[in-house]
Protein backbone atom coordinates (compact mmCIF):
# COMPACT_ATOMS: atom_id res chain seq x y z
CA UNK A 1 0.00 0.00 0.00
CA UNK A 2 2.75 2.22 0.76
CA UNK A 3 4.67 1.69 -2.54
CA UNK A 4 1.25 2.69 -5.17
CA UNK A 5 0.68 5.80 -2.25
CA UNK A 6 4.12 6.88 -2.99
CA UNK A 7 3.78 5.80 -7.15
CA UNK A 8 0.20 7.65 -7.20
CA UNK A 9 1.58 10.65 -5.59
CA UNK A 10 4.12 11.23 -7.99
CA UNK A 11 1.72 10.40 -10.79
CA UNK A 12 -0.50 12.67 -9.16
CA UNK A 13 2.01 15.40 -8.95
CA UNK A 14 3.08 15.31 -12.70
CA UNK A 15 -0.86 15.04 -13.60
CA UNK A 16 -1.06 18.74 -11.70
CA UNK A 17 1.82 19.95 -13.52
CA UNK A 18 0.59 19.70 -17.05
CA UNK A 19 -3.54 20.45 -15.63
CA UNK A 20 -1.23 24.30 -14.59
CA UNK A 21 0.36 24.52 -18.09
CA UNK A 22 -2.41 23.50 -20.05
CA UNK A 23 -4.78 26.36 -18.50
CA UNK A 24 -2.47 29.03 -17.96
CA UNK A 25 -1.78 28.70 -21.44
CA UNK A 26 -4.87 28.62 -22.96
CA UNK A 27 -6.45 31.23 -20.91
CA UNK A 28 -3.21 33.88 -21.61
CA UNK A 29 -4.09 33.02 -24.88
CA UNK A 30 -7.79 33.09 -25.33
CA UNK A 31 -8.86 36.73 -26.46
CA UNK A 32 -9.52 39.39 -23.76
CA UNK A 33 -7.21 40.88 -20.99
CA UNK A 34 -6.54 44.02 -19.19
CA UNK A 35 -5.14 45.46 -23.01
CA UNK A 36 -8.27 44.21 -24.85
CA UNK A 37 -9.84 47.58 -24.36
CA UNK A 38 -7.01 49.03 -26.67
CA UNK A 39 -9.20 48.69 -29.77
CA UNK A 40 -11.40 51.36 -28.44
CA UNK A 41 -9.37 54.04 -26.43
CA UNK A 42 -5.77 53.28 -28.32
CA UNK A 43 -5.91 57.17 -29.34
CA UNK A 44 -6.30 58.28 -25.99
CA UNK A 45 -3.11 55.98 -24.59
CA UNK A 46 0.73 57.08 -25.24
CA UNK A 47 3.28 54.22 -25.26
CA UNK A 48 4.24 54.94 -21.43
CA UNK A 49 0.48 54.16 -20.44
CA UNK A 50 0.51 50.67 -22.37
CA UNK A 51 4.29 50.09 -20.68
CA UNK A 52 2.63 51.31 -17.68
CA UNK A 53 -0.35 48.41 -17.97
CA UNK A 54 1.82 46.11 -19.43
CA UNK A 55 3.97 45.93 -16.65
CA UNK A 56 1.63 46.27 -13.81
CA UNK A 57 0.31 42.65 -15.26
CA UNK A 58 3.61 41.51 -16.11
CA UNK A 59 2.78 41.26 -19.90
CA UNK A 60 5.77 42.30 -20.39
CA UNK A 61 7.38 38.76 -19.47
CA UNK A 62 7.75 35.90 -21.69
CA UNK A 63 4.80 33.71 -21.10
CA UNK A 64 7.22 30.74 -19.50
CA UNK A 65 8.84 33.69 -16.64
CA UNK A 66 4.97 34.45 -16.18
CA UNK A 67 3.75 30.93 -15.35
CA UNK A 68 6.54 30.31 -13.58
CA UNK A 69 6.14 33.05 -11.17
CA UNK A 70 2.29 32.13 -11.05
CA UNK A 71 3.15 28.86 -10.05
CA UNK A 72 5.70 29.24 -7.86
CA UNK A 73 6.50 32.81 -7.43
CA UNK A 74 10.28 31.91 -9.14
CA UNK A 75 11.90 34.48 -10.13
CA UNK A 76 11.10 36.75 -7.71
CA UNK A 77 11.48 40.73 -7.99
CA UNK A 78 12.79 42.58 -11.05
CA UNK A 79 14.37 40.32 -13.68
CA UNK A 80 17.23 40.64 -16.11
CA UNK A 81 17.19 37.76 -19.02
CA UNK A 82 19.55 37.75 -21.80
CA UNK A 83 21.45 40.64 -21.08
CA UNK A 84 17.90 42.71 -21.55
CA UNK A 85 16.90 44.62 -18.27
CA UNK A 86 13.22 44.31 -17.87
CA UNK A 87 11.44 46.00 -14.99
CA UNK A 88 14.18 48.33 -14.77
CA UNK A 89 13.83 51.99 -13.50
CA UNK A 90 12.56 53.61 -16.79
CA UNK A 91 9.54 55.69 -15.97
CA UNK A 92 6.30 54.45 -16.86
CA UNK A 93 3.68 56.43 -15.47
CA UNK A 94 2.93 58.89 -12.82
CA UNK A 95 1.27 58.93 -9.08
CA UNK A 96 -0.03 62.41 -9.39
CA UNK A 97 -0.36 63.30 -13.06
CA UNK A 98 -1.01 66.88 -14.96
CA UNK A 99 -4.15 66.69 -16.33
CA UNK A 100 -5.76 69.00 -18.73
CA UNK A 101 -9.35 69.53 -20.41
CA UNK A 102 -10.18 69.99 -24.15
CA UNK A 103 -13.06 70.25 -25.93
CA UNK A 104 -12.91 67.46 -29.15
CA UNK A 105 -14.35 67.02 -32.39
CA UNK A 106 -17.52 65.78 -30.94
CA UNK A 107 -18.48 69.04 -28.63
CA UNK A 108 -17.75 66.88 -25.19
CA UNK A 109 -14.46 67.37 -22.97
CA UNK A 110 -11.95 65.12 -22.38
CA UNK A 111 -8.85 64.61 -20.26
CA UNK A 112 -5.39 63.96 -21.06
CA UNK A 113 -1.97 63.91 -19.18
CA UNK A 114 -0.05 66.16 -20.25
CA UNK A 115 3.18 65.61 -17.62
CA UNK A 116 4.10 64.33 -14.11
CA UNK A 117 4.49 66.54 -11.10
CA UNK A 118 8.00 66.50 -9.77
CA UNK A 119 8.97 63.21 -7.51
CA UNK A 120 5.92 61.32 -8.35
CA UNK A 121 7.08 59.17 -10.56
CA UNK A 122 6.19 55.56 -10.90
CA UNK A 123 9.09 52.56 -12.44
CA UNK A 124 8.43 49.32 -13.55
CA UNK A 125 10.43 48.24 -10.57
CA UNK A 126 8.02 49.68 -8.44
CA UNK A 127 4.99 48.00 -10.12
CA UNK A 128 7.01 44.86 -9.69
CA UNK A 129 7.51 44.57 -6.57
CA UNK A 130 3.88 45.52 -5.42
CA UNK A 131 2.60 42.60 -7.59
CA UNK A 132 5.48 39.94 -6.88
CA UNK A 133 3.71 37.16 -4.76
CA UNK A 134 4.85 33.42 -3.98
CA UNK A 135 3.32 31.26 -6.41
CA UNK A 136 -0.02 29.63 -6.04
CA UNK A 137 1.72 26.37 -4.81
CA UNK A 138 2.31 27.94 -1.95
CA UNK A 139 -0.81 29.11 -1.32
CA UNK A 140 -0.84 32.44 -2.96
CA UNK A 141 -3.47 32.24 -5.40
CA UNK A 142 -2.63 36.02 -7.08
CA UNK A 143 -4.68 39.46 -6.91
CA UNK A 144 -8.23 39.22 -8.80
CA UNK A 145 -7.98 41.79 -12.14
CA UNK A 146 -11.64 42.61 -12.69
CA UNK A 147 -13.62 40.96 -10.37
CA UNK A 148 -12.41 42.40 -6.96
CA UNK A 149 -9.62 44.97 -8.70
CA UNK A 150 -5.92 44.22 -6.43
CA UNK A 151 -7.59 42.27 -4.07
CA UNK A 152 -6.35 38.59 -3.23
CA UNK A 153 -8.25 35.83 -5.00
CA UNK A 154 -8.13 33.90 -1.52
CA UNK A 155 -10.80 36.74 -0.85
CA UNK A 156 -13.19 35.62 -3.17
CA UNK A 157 -13.36 32.32 -2.95
CA UNK A 158 -13.44 32.02 0.75
CA UNK A 159 -16.35 34.84 0.61
CA UNK A 160 -18.13 32.00 -2.11
CA UNK A 161 -16.95 28.36 -1.05
CA UNK A 162 -20.08 28.16 1.88
CA UNK A 163 -22.51 28.49 -0.04
CA UNK A 164 -20.98 26.47 -2.45
CA UNK A 165 -20.54 23.79 0.04
CA UNK A 166 -24.04 24.52 1.29
CA UNK A 167 -26.12 24.36 -1.74
CA UNK A 168 -23.97 20.94 -3.19
CA UNK A 169 -23.69 18.90 0.09
CA UNK A 170 -27.62 19.26 0.50
CA UNK A 171 -28.29 18.02 -3.35
CA UNK A 172 -25.65 15.57 -2.64
CA UNK A 173 -27.10 14.36 0.52
CA UNK A 174 -30.62 14.45 -0.90
CA UNK A 175 -29.53 12.32 -4.21
CA UNK A 176 -27.96 9.18 -2.14
CA UNK A 177 -30.54 8.99 0.09
CA UNK A 178 -33.31 8.70 -2.02
CA UNK A 179 -31.72 7.42 -5.63
CA UNK A 180 -29.66 4.47 -3.87
CA UNK A 181 -32.81 2.98 -2.44
CA UNK A 182 -34.79 3.58 -5.40
CA UNK A 183 -32.15 2.11 -7.44
CA UNK A 184 -31.55 -0.85 -5.18
CA UNK A 185 -35.84 -1.85 -5.37
CA UNK A 186 -35.89 -0.84 -8.88
CA UNK A 187 -33.41 -4.04 -9.40
CA UNK A 188 -35.08 -5.99 -6.85
CA UNK A 189 -38.64 -5.77 -8.68
CA UNK A 190 -37.40 -5.68 -12.02
CA UNK A 191 -40.02 -5.37 -14.76
CA UNK A 192 -42.66 -3.79 -12.47
CA UNK A 193 -44.52 -1.25 -12.44
CA UNK A 194 -42.20 0.98 -10.07
CA UNK A 195 -39.09 0.05 -12.06
CA UNK A 196 -40.83 1.18 -15.30
CA UNK A 197 -41.73 4.39 -13.19
CA UNK A 198 -38.33 4.78 -12.42
CA UNK A 199 -36.38 3.80 -15.63
CA UNK A 200 -38.89 6.45 -17.49
CA UNK A 201 -38.28 8.80 -14.83
CA UNK A 202 -34.55 8.05 -15.17
CA UNK A 203 -34.18 8.83 -19.25
CA UNK A 204 -36.29 11.71 -18.40
CA UNK A 205 -34.17 13.36 -15.66
CA UNK A 206 -30.65 12.63 -17.74
CA UNK A 207 -31.95 13.68 -21.09
CA UNK A 208 -33.21 17.31 -20.21
CA UNK A 209 -30.87 19.61 -18.93
CA UNK A 210 -30.30 21.40 -15.74
CA UNK A 211 -31.36 24.93 -16.92
CA UNK A 212 -34.90 23.70 -18.03
CA UNK A 213 -35.31 22.11 -14.72
CA UNK A 214 -34.75 25.50 -13.30
CA UNK A 215 -36.39 27.71 -14.91
CA UNK A 216 -39.37 25.61 -15.38
CA UNK A 217 -39.80 25.67 -11.55
CA UNK A 218 -39.22 29.68 -11.42
CA UNK A 219 -42.00 29.85 -13.58
CA UNK A 220 -43.83 27.75 -11.73
CA UNK A 221 -42.86 28.04 -8.00
CA UNK A 222 -41.92 31.25 -8.40
CA UNK A 223 -44.21 33.33 -10.53
CA UNK A 224 -47.18 31.32 -10.91
CA UNK A 225 -48.14 30.58 -7.58
CA UNK A 226 -47.05 34.31 -6.86
CA UNK A 227 -49.86 35.25 -9.38
CA UNK A 228 -52.56 33.12 -8.02
CA UNK A 229 -51.58 33.65 -4.60
CA UNK A 230 -50.15 30.50 -3.57
CA UNK A 231 -47.05 29.80 -0.98
CA UNK A 232 -44.63 30.41 -3.83
CA UNK A 233 -40.70 30.56 -3.32
CA UNK A 234 -38.34 32.87 -4.32
CA UNK A 235 -36.71 32.68 -7.58
CA UNK A 236 -33.06 33.94 -7.29
CA UNK A 237 -30.60 34.77 -4.99
CA UNK A 238 -29.30 32.90 -1.25
CA UNK A 239 -31.31 35.94 0.80
CA UNK A 240 -34.12 38.70 0.50
CA UNK A 241 -33.09 41.92 0.65
CA UNK A 242 -36.02 43.18 2.45
CA UNK A 243 -38.93 41.19 3.85
CA UNK A 244 -41.49 39.81 2.21
CA UNK A 245 -44.92 38.37 2.74
CA UNK A 246 -45.43 34.93 1.80
CA UNK A 247 -49.31 33.15 1.74
CA UNK A 248 -49.78 30.75 4.87
CA UNK A 249 -46.32 31.19 5.88
CA UNK A 250 -46.80 34.71 6.84
CA UNK A 251 -43.61 37.58 6.74
CA UNK A 252 -40.28 36.32 6.21
CA UNK A 253 -36.60 38.46 7.45
CA UNK A 254 -34.30 38.61 5.01
CA UNK A 255 -31.46 36.61 6.30
CA UNK A 256 -33.42 34.27 8.58
CA UNK A 257 -33.67 30.76 9.16
CA UNK A 258 -36.79 30.14 6.84
CA UNK A 259 -35.68 33.17 4.41
CA UNK A 260 -32.35 30.98 3.75
CA UNK A 261 -33.93 27.17 3.53
CA UNK A 262 -36.80 28.92 1.30
CA UNK A 263 -34.04 30.35 -1.33
CA UNK A 264 -32.54 26.69 -1.58
CA UNK A 265 -35.64 24.41 -1.95
CA UNK A 266 -35.50 25.18 -6.11
CA UNK A 267 -31.59 25.18 -7.08
CA UNK A 268 -31.20 21.64 -4.51
CA UNK A 269 -34.24 20.11 -6.28
CA UNK A 270 -33.18 20.82 -9.53
CA UNK A 271 -29.50 19.60 -8.70
CA UNK A 272 -31.03 16.48 -7.10
CA UNK A 273 -33.47 15.46 -9.54
CA UNK A 274 -30.87 15.29 -12.15
CA UNK A 275 -28.69 13.69 -10.24
CA UNK A 276 -30.94 11.32 -8.71
CA UNK A 277 -32.20 10.09 -11.85
CA UNK A 278 -28.80 9.45 -13.22
CA UNK A 279 -27.78 7.18 -10.00
CA UNK A 280 -30.61 5.84 -9.26
CA UNK A 281 -30.31 4.15 -12.96
CA UNK A 282 -26.71 3.18 -12.20
CA UNK A 283 -27.20 1.47 -8.74
CA UNK A 284 -30.07 -0.24 -10.94
CA UNK A 285 -28.25 -1.51 -13.62
CA UNK A 286 -25.00 -2.27 -11.12
CA UNK A 287 -27.73 -4.27 -8.53
CA UNK A 288 -29.08 -6.69 -11.53
CA UNK A 289 -25.48 -7.31 -12.44
CA UNK A 290 -24.84 -8.69 -9.26
CA UNK A 291 -28.27 -10.21 -8.23
CA UNK A 292 -27.43 -12.70 -10.94
CA UNK A 293 -23.82 -13.49 -9.56
CA UNK A 294 -23.65 -17.46 -8.12
CA UNK A 295 -22.64 -16.53 -4.31
CA UNK A 296 -26.18 -14.10 -4.27
CA UNK A 297 -28.11 -17.74 -5.56
CA UNK A 298 -25.37 -20.01 -2.46
CA UNK A 299 -27.12 -17.19 -0.05
CA UNK A 300 -30.44 -18.00 -0.85
CA UNK A 301 -30.27 -21.66 -1.04
CA UNK A 302 -28.71 -21.44 2.27
CA UNK A 303 -31.89 -19.82 3.69
CA UNK A 304 -31.32 -16.06 4.52
CA UNK A 305 -33.81 -14.19 4.71
CA UNK A 306 -33.82 -12.04 1.24
CA UNK A 307 -33.24 -8.49 3.35
CA UNK A 308 -29.93 -9.48 4.47
CA UNK A 309 -29.04 -11.47 1.24
CA UNK A 310 -30.25 -7.81 -0.77
CA UNK A 311 -27.98 -5.82 2.17
CA UNK A 312 -25.27 -7.54 3.48
CA UNK A 313 -24.38 -9.40 0.08
CA UNK A 314 -25.46 -8.22 -2.95
CA UNK A 315 -25.54 -3.98 -2.45
CA UNK A 316 -21.64 -4.07 -1.20
CA UNK A 317 -20.39 -5.48 -4.05
CA UNK A 318 -22.80 -3.27 -6.45
CA UNK A 319 -21.66 -0.37 -4.57
CA UNK A 320 -18.01 -0.96 -5.95
CA UNK A 321 -18.36 0.88 -9.23
CA UNK A 322 -20.74 3.28 -7.50
CA UNK A 323 -17.77 4.93 -4.89
CA UNK A 324 -16.31 6.38 -8.05
CA UNK A 325 -19.13 8.85 -8.98
CA UNK A 326 -19.63 9.74 -5.11
CA UNK A 327 -15.84 10.00 -4.39
CA UNK A 328 -15.50 12.49 -7.57
CA UNK A 329 -18.59 14.65 -5.74
CA UNK A 330 -15.31 16.05 -3.99
CA UNK A 331 -14.62 18.18 -6.52
CA UNK A 332 -18.37 19.29 -7.01
CA UNK A 333 -18.56 20.33 -3.68
CA UNK A 334 -15.74 23.06 -4.25
CA UNK A 335 -16.56 24.08 -8.32
CA UNK A 336 -20.32 23.86 -7.86
CA UNK A 337 -22.85 23.74 -10.39
CA UNK A 338 -22.02 26.11 -12.82
CA UNK A 339 -25.56 26.19 -14.77
CA UNK A 340 -27.98 26.20 -11.49
CA UNK A 341 -26.32 28.83 -9.68
CA UNK A 342 -26.38 31.27 -12.56
CA UNK A 343 -29.96 30.37 -13.40
CA UNK A 344 -31.14 30.80 -9.52
CA UNK A 345 -28.37 33.64 -9.44
CA UNK A 346 -26.83 31.68 -6.63
CA UNK A 347 -23.59 33.50 -5.19
CA UNK A 348 -21.20 30.62 -5.40
CA UNK A 349 -17.86 28.51 -7.22
CA UNK A 350 -19.82 27.97 -9.88
CA UNK A 351 -21.45 31.53 -10.44
CA UNK A 352 -17.73 32.88 -9.83
CA UNK A 353 -16.01 30.85 -12.25
CA UNK A 354 -18.73 32.32 -15.13
CA UNK A 355 -18.34 35.78 -14.33
CA UNK A 356 -13.99 35.17 -14.14
CA UNK A 357 -14.60 34.01 -17.68
CA UNK A 358 -17.00 36.49 -18.61
CA UNK A 359 -14.63 39.59 -17.30
CA UNK A 360 -11.88 38.18 -18.41
CA UNK A 361 -10.45 38.03 -14.79
CA UNK A 362 -7.91 34.97 -15.60
CA UNK A 363 -6.10 34.79 -12.08
CA UNK A 364 -9.64 33.71 -10.63
CA UNK A 365 -10.43 31.39 -13.46
CA UNK A 366 -6.74 29.90 -13.53
CA UNK A 367 -7.10 29.35 -9.42
CA UNK A 368 -10.21 27.94 -9.39
CA UNK A 369 -9.42 25.70 -12.39
CA UNK A 370 -6.15 24.05 -10.71
CA UNK A 371 -7.93 23.37 -7.46
CA UNK A 372 -10.86 21.70 -8.93
CA UNK A 373 -8.05 19.82 -11.15
CA UNK A 374 -6.19 19.38 -7.65
CA UNK A 375 -9.42 17.67 -5.96
CA UNK A 376 -9.88 15.58 -9.21
CA UNK A 377 -7.10 13.27 -8.43
CA UNK A 378 -7.80 13.69 -4.91
CA UNK A 379 -10.58 11.88 -5.29
CA UNK A 380 -9.47 9.34 -7.80
CA UNK A 381 -6.97 7.95 -5.08
CA UNK A 382 -9.81 8.13 -2.81
CA UNK A 383 -11.45 5.88 -4.78
CA UNK A 384 -8.79 3.49 -5.15
CA UNK A 385 -8.41 3.31 -1.48
CA UNK A 386 -11.92 2.75 -0.79
CA UNK A 387 -12.25 0.02 -3.56
CA UNK A 388 -10.17 -2.13 -0.68
CA UNK A 389 -12.83 -1.52 1.98
CA UNK A 390 -16.24 -1.92 -0.32
CA UNK A 391 -14.21 -5.38 -1.62
CA UNK A 392 -11.71 -7.10 0.52
CA UNK A 393 -10.30 -9.23 -2.86
CA UNK A 394 -8.48 -6.21 -4.21
CA UNK A 395 -5.69 -5.29 -3.03
CA UNK A 396 -3.28 -2.45 -3.88
CA UNK A 397 -0.06 -3.05 -5.00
Amino acid sequence: MVNYLIRRIFQMTIVLFFSAVASYALLNLAPGGPLSFLGSVQTRLNSEDIARIRAYFELDLYLPYRFTRWLAGIPNGPLTIGGNAYFANNIVGCRQPIEESFLNESGTYVTRTIGCKEGQYVTMADLVGRKTSKGIIRGDLGVSWQMLRDRPVTMLITSRLPRTLQLMSLAYLCSILIGVPIGVYAAVKQYSKFDYVVTSFAFFGTSMPTFFFGLLMILFFGILCKNWGLPYLPPGNAEAIKPYVIPLIGNVDPGSLLDKVLHLIMPVSVLAMVTIAGWSRFIRTSMLEVLRQDYVRTARAKGLVEKVVIAKHALRNALIPFITLVVFTLPGLFAGAIITETVFNWPGMGRLYFDALSRTDYPVAMALILITALLTVIATLLSDVLYTWADPRIRLS
